[in-house]
Order: C-alpha cells, then sequence, then structure tokens
C-alpha cells in the first residue's frame, strides 16, 4: 500500500482486539513477575526490538506476546494513557 507524502494512514482496532490484547498484556506482566523479571522493563525490550526473547516463556507469556502485534499493543497502550 502507497502512500504519498502528506497522507496519513488511518489505524483502527476494535474493541474486542483491544480486551484481547490487554488479557495478553496482563498475563506475560504476571509470569514475568512470577520468574522474577522486571515486567515493564522486560515488555519495553520486546517493543522496542520486536525480539521475543525479552519474555519469558514461562505459562506460555512468549507464545501469546507473539500472537499480537506491535502496532496494536502500541495502540491500546497510548489509547489508555489518554484515556479515549
Amino acid at each position: 500500500m502507497a502512500h504519498g507524502p502528506g497522507h496519513t494512514v488511518s489505524f483502527s482496532l476494535a474493541k474486542d482486539g483491544e480486551e484481547r490484547v490487554k488479557s495478553i498484556l496482563q498475563a506475560v506482566h504476571q509470569a514475568l513477575e512470577e520468574k522474577g523479571y522486571n515486567p515493564i522493563n522486560q515488555l519495553v525490550g520486546f517493543m522496542i526490538s520486536g525480539d521475543p526473547a525479552y519474555i519469558t516463556s514461562h505459562n506460555e507469556a512468549r507464545s501469546l506476546i507473539c500472537k499480537v502485534d506491535r502496532d496494536e499493543i502500541m495502540e491500546v497502550l497510548i489509547r489508555d494513557y489518554l484515556g479515549k
């Protein structure tokens, strides 16, 4: 999909997709905590690099996080942060 200069690409995640992302993030957060990692640092590392090695395989957290695109995660995080 080609877009010329000045064109904004629109992205939107349906409500059920948003709930799925939140559920996965909560499960991954819990698994990271259970294994003694700093969940925020590990998730930031994953978000920046895209490398699933930042996420523990404990409780299938790594396979869960790989089921979601990072742009979907970012949309949920930004929407939640801004209260939208």
